[in-house]
């Protein structure tokens, strides 16, 4: 019991040192977030993104705190100190919810966490960023409401995702597919995986899976996770992205493989289409995926020019608007 009161002590003695120079300290912008060095999951990969184009637009950024010149914070999901944000915040100060999910779709099991997260949003939020239609249309089904919510899509580093010089042509030779995942959740698609292992004719193919599986691979070369740079050339050296993930709001993977000039077969699920949209097809099942892979190759000069996906630049134009910084609302439009 001593050393449980003694960690509170040590534990408050920090929280309202955080406070006391939350005040001093000046910032423009606060995101509350347990930041990760990639390779990590999609969220955290966003949000390293946005604050790195924020602080070359010269805003001052500040993580899990709020100073007193702070004009907006912005706290993900569930994942930052929810005592440390109710402690520190303040008036002045607009508060914006990022939400992704529903996450018991998104894990396959309902254990609260999307009504603990709404009642988070209730609690603090003036405005909610989805990061696809699908999200907020899923929560609403479920009855889940949210303070004044916006769809803004993710985006990813221009500086690391980008596409290829130069690309060799696909004939007299294989096509080269790759699928990445941080998560072994089932529902990121090994199922499907382990069934293109079985069935997609080698001969045609060469396949590359960078992650991690719950399951293992016979004929797809797998590859443990890498660093954003490290992932961004290998996906410059790849042809087509296959995303068989479900119930993905907005997957970051899928817009990195795109930023580098790869088009894309994805799952019907989430927000995959969204994304996507005409650079690519949606299978309903992994049976249909080799006439789509053949279909996807005759097209592929015609699909990979019409990958459109929003610019980091925009999503920060979108991002700053709802933050208050911009009176321009053709911004979130």
């Amino acid at each position: 019991m001593a050393g449980v009161l003694q960690g509170f002590r040590r534990d408050y003695v920090r929280l309202l040192r955080d406070a006391i120079a939350s005040r001093v300290r000046g910032a423009d912008v606060s995101i509350f977030h347990r930041f990760y060095l990639p390779p990590y999951g999609g969220g955290n990969q966003f949000l390293l993104a946005l604050r790195g184009e924020l602080e070359r637009r010269g805003l001052r950024v500040e993580n899990n705190r709020i100073s007193n010149t702070t004009q907006a914070c912005l706290f993900n999901s569930f994942n930052f100190d929810f005592n440390r944000l109710r402690r520190l915040r303040r008036q002045g100060c607009r508060m914006i919810h990022r939400v992704d999910g529903p996450i018991g779709s998104y894990r396959g099991r309902d254990d609260g966490t999307d009504r603990r997260i709404q009642a988070i949003n209730q609690e603090f939020a003036d405005a909610t960023i989805f990061q696809s239609q699908y999200s907020l249309d899923a929560h609403d089904a479920l009855g889940l409401k949210f303070k004044s919510p916006v769809v803004i899509m993710n985006a990813v580093d221009p500086r690391i995702f980008h596409p290829a010089g130069r690309r060799s042509a696909l004939q007299g030779r294989k096509t080269r597919l790759i699928s990445a995942s941080w998560s072994s959740n089932p529902n990121k698609g090994s199922a499907t995986y382990q069934w293109l292992d079985q069935n997609l004719d080698w001969n045609q193919f060469d396949y590359t899976f960078v992650g991690q599986s719950e399951v293992g691979f016979q004929h797809i070369r797998t590859i443990a996770p890498v660093a954003s740079r490290q992932l961004a050339d290998l996906l410059r050296q790849h042809d087509i992205y296959i995303a068989a993930s479900l119930h993905d709001p907005c997957s970051n993977a899928l817009l990195e493989a795109l930023a580098c000039g790869l088009p894309a077969l994805y799952a019907q699920s989430g927000g995959h289409s969204e994304i996507v949209r005409e650079a690519g097809f949606g299978y309903s099942t992994p049976e249909s995926i080799p006439a789509l892979l053949d279909r996807l190759v005759c097209e592929y000069e015609d699909r990979r020019g019409r990958i459109s996906i929003p610019t980091l630049a925009h999503v920060a134009d979108q991002y700053l608007a709802v933050m208050g910084f911009a009176t321009n609302a053709s911004a979130i439009a």
